[in-house]
């Protein structure tokens, strides 16, 4: 899971965006450039599949649909935020 998710370049964005209160995917899309909708997409649906996000849909015409981390998903990203700090640890020392 690890693997998937952190090899996914976007995966941090996310994050990121969600952290900022971006939670709608188009909002995801014009707010990253190089960012694409099919690359997003399958990346938001990893990290729903690995309950890191909730996908939330609401019944309204045109349909609205928003992401959340989930009670999971904020201890995963801390786990992940301390991996870059041991990166930035082990590339200073070099």
């Amino acid at each position: 899971m690890v693997e998937t998710i952190y090899g996914c370049k976007w995966s941090l964005t996310v994050y990121q965006l969600l952290a900022n209160g971006i939670n709608r995917p188009g909002a995801m899309v014009r707010s990253v450039e190089g960012l694409t909708t099919k690359v997003l997409n399958e990346c938001l649906r990893k990290n729903a599949k690995f309950g890191i996000l909730e996908r939330i849909t609401y019944n309204e015409v045109p349909p609205r649909v928003e992401y959340k981390v989930t009670e999971f998903g904020t201890k995963f990203i801390r786990i992940l935020d301390e991996l870059e700090k041991l990166q930035s640890e082990i590339e200073s020392e070099i």
